[in-house]
């Protein structure tokens, strides 16, 4: 496989949707806009905003129709959204989301718990969506978690992420994120992972999504980039967690990640100081200290 660094890599910033999905606290719309208009101006070229599902199973995304009314929007910059139906799907797009994304797992406990259905059964309601959304000409970015264990399961095999991330691919997903959505990957684990799903789906078509827990976020992704992944998802301040997964302590913190690119000399567009500033002022907002080690040495 490639051992060769990409030149350029794309942040796709989760801190407003996934970092902020999990807080126990009431999060203002005004908070949330003020933060996404921080993170455009540290000029992120993808922002997840909000989440178009029933405020009842998570309530702090409420109201995002709201958050995507209140932004500044800057030219360039792709503002998404979680929908994980096509009711939902017609909320973001009436919002002006520039993007979609569908959420999907390759653990069949895992999908039971959180969406209540089969893994079959997941993909096939999402079909109207996508299918819907191409005839909108919305890009629709696919989601799937538990790539590398699972709080039911445990351990995942890549080729059930291989099946469906293909599928998701095969449906119309313009690009396949990989979720190790309790962090309990390793580097060589997760090469063995992206192996497999890149023999399925071209590797220009992946991201990787890393949860922190173990600590080994940094790691995994460094060994992705040596895959030939050029897209990351991260989440300023390391917000967020899930609600279905039991000790899931959060993403990687968008500041660590893009401090280790560009110590490889990898292009972002993404200015560190300010994405410090951005995740300062969420941690503020939420009273306690940022998750990212970079933003806490910045401060010194």
């Amino acid at each position: 496989m490639v051992s060769k660094l990409p030149q350029h890599v794309k942040m796709v910033e989760v801190g407003p949707r996934d970092g902020l999905q999990n807080e126990k606290q009431e999060i203002s719309v005004a908070t949330r806009v003020a933060l996404i208009d921080k993170l455009s101006d540290a000029g992120l070229p993808v922002i997840e905003a909000g989440s178009f599902v029933s405020p009842k199973w998570v309530p702090q995304m409420a109201a995002s129709e709201d958050v995507l009314a209140g932004i500044a929007r800057k030219a360039g910059i792709t503002y998404s959204a979680l929908t994980p139906n096509l009711k939902g799907y017609e909320r973001a797009v009436a919002a002006k989301a520039d993007e979609v994304a569908v959420f999907g797992a390759a653990s069949e406990a895992f999908t039971q718990k959180n969406i209540n259905c089969t893994i079959a059964e997941s993909l096939e309601r999402f079909r109207p969506l996508v299918e819907q959304a191409q005839s909108d000409g919305i890009p629709v970015r696919g989601y799937v978690s538990c790539v590398l264990g699972c709080p039911y399961e445990g351990d995942i095999d890549p080729v059930k992420v291989a099946d469906v991330s293909a599928a998701l691919l095969e449906m119309g997903c313009y690009e396949i994120s990989l979720g190790d959505t309790i962090g309990v990957g390793t580097p060589e684990a997760a090469k063995r992972m992206i192996e497999q799903v890149a023999a399925r789906v071209p590797l220009e078509k992946l991201a990787v999504h890393f949860h922190d827990t173990y600590g080994q976020a940094l790691a995994n992704i460094y060994a992705a980039l040596q895959m030939g992944v050029a897209v990351v998802d991260s989440a300023v301040a390391g917000l967020g967690g899930c609600p279905y997964a039991k000790g899931a302590s959060g993403n990687v913190a968008s500041e660590d990640v893009l401090y280790l690119l560009n110590g490889l000399g990898i292009e972002t567009g993404v200015d560190l100081q300010l994405l410090a500033d951005a995740g300062n002022f969420i941690s503020h907002e939420l009273g306690r200290d940022s998750n990212s080690r970079v933003a806490r040495a910045l401060a010194g």
